[in-house]
């Protein structure tokens, strides 16, 4: 039969007929043909809690016999106010304000828009600029498409469509590097924002790791000089931590291993555990009480048809509260450690010669090859042993569920190391 669904990021000409998936339960998921395929990337990162969750299940039934949807323009309803108060609770202090929206990326274009609009209202027109990091991804929406890394990235095809905004360097420091190790990466973001902080809203970063650009992996002290080097030059700093967020670089949000407050936090893939599409961009109080004034201009502009909607919001609740009720955090270290032995470890994978490097964060690893040719293959190699992988380029990654077994979680590591071996 034909399929009339046009699928992302597929070459029509070449592309295999897509598999239909008919089911799921836990980290596994079920084709039409009956195959179990063990989902070794949480479908694009979002199902934390794997398929098919009791809790969440229910609580997007109860909510539907309530109230599934609302506008959220001069109305209100319990599922917003309440997921507000818990996202203030558990993010960084000092982010007291949420702004939902529906997708990661529209939450960094709510970010983007409230960062150029606030220097507007703080008499610095000029600042309308952003500056983002080489290796950045933030979205596939034309503003988000501007600062993700011009070069490497997958959207030089629309350069001349989009408005151009300033790059610093990727850093290069590791994870576990030293503050002196940090010290050439911050020069050069200081660089960048000496020339052109006149014209800079605010700098876009993922913090600790840069996902779909190539999984590069940050140390905390950039961070903090990040942070230092925003405020001496008026410049808003947004953490985009739609990928990061939630656990996956083993704190609950990436921020939290450098002690820093952004300006503001944009959050999606893991807010609802991948049941809902939402997102949610958080706000200190000097970016919002910026906003609170008698002129036209003073509002922000922006709204979402299904911002705060209520099944989202009620299914993010009850995915916040598996989270912290189930001891998340520590089964992220679980799986943490296996992936460090199973992986970082093992010397005979890291000296293959199509093998770059081997790293890992949280529940994240990724086996980066000098070419994307090296990966060609791999994911028939995967699906025959029961494994559904999905390379990104060169990089050959894993962001299980958090509910994945450690037995399974061996089984991810097997199939990716006997790629090479």
């Amino acid at each position: 039969m034909t399929s009339h669904v046009w699928h992302p990021y597929a070459h029509l000409k070449t592309q295999s007929p897509a598999p239909k998936v008919v089911g799921g339960e836990g980290p596994n998921f079920t084709l039409d043909t009956g195959e179990q395929l063990l989902d070794a990337t949480c479908s694009w990162w979002c199902m934390i809690h794997g398929y098919a969750h009791p809790r969440l299940v229910a609580a997007i039934r109860e909510q539907a016999g309530k109230l599934c949807h609302v506008m959220l323009g001069g109305l209100t309803h319990e599922p917003a106010d309440r997921l507000a108060r818990e996202l203030v609770r558990i993010t960084p202090d000092g982010l007291n304000h949420v702004f939902y929206s529906d997708s990661g990326s529209v939450g960094m274009e709510v970010a983007m828009k409230m960062a150029v609009q606030y220097h507007q209202l703080q008499g610095k027109p000029g600042k309308h600029r952003l500056l983002s990091l080489m290796k950045a991804y933030h979205g596939d929406t034309a503003g988000c498409m501007a600062v993700c890394d011009p070069e490497e990235g997958m959207h030089s095809l629309f350069a001349g469509y989009l408005p151009r905004h300033h790059f610093a360097p990727a850093p290069t420091a590791p994870f576990d590097a030293p503050r002196e190790a940090c010290e050439a990466d911050l020069t050069a973001l200081r660089r960048v924002l000496e020339r052109h902080h006149h014209e800079i809203a605010a700098l876009l970063m993922e913090p600790l790791l840069q996902a779909a650009g190539g999984l590069n992996m940050t140390s905390p002290h950039y961070l903090r000089g990040a942070r230092e080097l925003c405020d001496e030059f008026d410049v808003l700093l947004v953490f985009d931590e739609v990928a990061t967020g939630f656990g996956r670089t083993g704190r609950l949000f990436a921020s939290d291993h450098a002690g820093v407050t952004p300006d503001m936090m944009v959050l999606s893939k893991g807010l609802t555990g991948g049941y809902l599409g939402h997102a949610a961009t958080l706000a200190t109080d000097r970016v919002h009480d910026a906003f609170i004034g008698d002129t036209p201009h003073h509002a922000f502009m922006h709204g979402p048809t299904f911002m705060g909607n209520p099944l989202a919001c009620r299914v993010a609740l009850e995915s916040l509260a598996v989270f912290e009720e189930e001891h998340y955090l520590a089964r992220i270290a679980g799986l943490s450690e296996i992936l460090r032995t199973e992986l970082v470890d093992d010397a005979v994978l890291a000296a293959h010669p199509a093998v770059e490097d081997v790293r890992m964060l949280g529940a994240t690893a990724v086996i980066e090859t000098r070419d994307a040719k090296d990966l060609a293959g791999v994911a028939d190699h995967a699906r025959e042993q029961g494994v559904w992988l999905r390379p990104i380029g060169r990089w050959l990654y894993t962001m299980p569920a958090y509910i994945t077994s450690p037995a399974d979680m061996r089984r991810i590591t097997d199939v990716m190391k006997g790629w090479f071996h």
